[in-house]
């Protein structure tokens, strides 16, 4: 048997790069996921969460629209929640008022920046962020947040079903155990998106204020 990469060589992973225009998307980086004793908490998000002050801080410099996704139900019933809430009960924590479902502080939106309230894995279900882009002219949406394996390959997915260029920054990107992190890194750069390293991302966003 050969390994991942070898057996994918050739078939999958080409590159599809940056486009012309792009934005910055920071996916649910909402404080249960960084809080120690938390059941949403994830090692991998705290690391996330500070590696990307440097990328948010290169998107507004660049005047790259930046928005943010949370997620909210109705508390109570959870009816907005549907089966996903069913099938991981744990996200009920995501109501308004309690604290695990606030942004983290580093990465909290800035004034005027969009927020995206969802109530499923991809930021494009449901929600207006598809016309929103269209809209902006961008092409090439970049994607920080967490999980991998949860929200963050949801959007991915949907991003290119939607036609934009998916780019992935590896460390501003998080999970709860590097196993499926780095098994949906390697899925999603094969068949959804580019999955790049901070600094190249960076560099590309300091063109686009050129």
């Amino acid at each position: 048997m050969s390994d991942a990469q070898s057996n994918y060589e050739g078939v999958w992973g080409n590159r599809i790069g940056f486009g012309q225009r792009g934005a910055l998307l920071v996916i649910d980086f909402m404080q249960g996921y960084t809080q120690p004793g938390a059941p949403l908490y994830a090692p991998g998000v705290v690391s996330a969460v500070a590696e990307a002050p440097a990328l948010l801080a290169a998107a507004r410099g660049a005047g790259v629209p930046v928005i943010h996704t949370n997620i909210r139900y109705h508390p109570g019933h959870f009816a907005d929640g549907g089966m996903w809430v069913k099938k991981a009960p744990v996200m009920k924590d995501m109501v308004e008022g309690n604290p695990l479902a606030a942004f983290c502080e580093p990465v909290a939106p800035q004034p005027g920046e969009v927020v995206i309230s969802k109530q499923y894995a991809s930021a494009f279900f449901g929600t207006s962020l598809a016309p929103m882009l269209t809209s902006l002219g961008v092409d090439t949406l970049i994607l920080s947040g967490c999980s991998t394996s949860g929200c963050v390959r949801a959007t991915a997915v949907d991003a290119v079903q939607h036609g934009f260029r998916c780019i992935v920054v590896r460390e501003c990107v998080g999970d709860r155990h590097q196993a499926p992190h780095e098994a949906n890194l390697f899925d999603i750069d094969s068949k959804y998106g580019d999955v790049v390293s901070k600094a190249e991302a960076i560099a590309w966003l300091a063109g686009q204020a050129r």
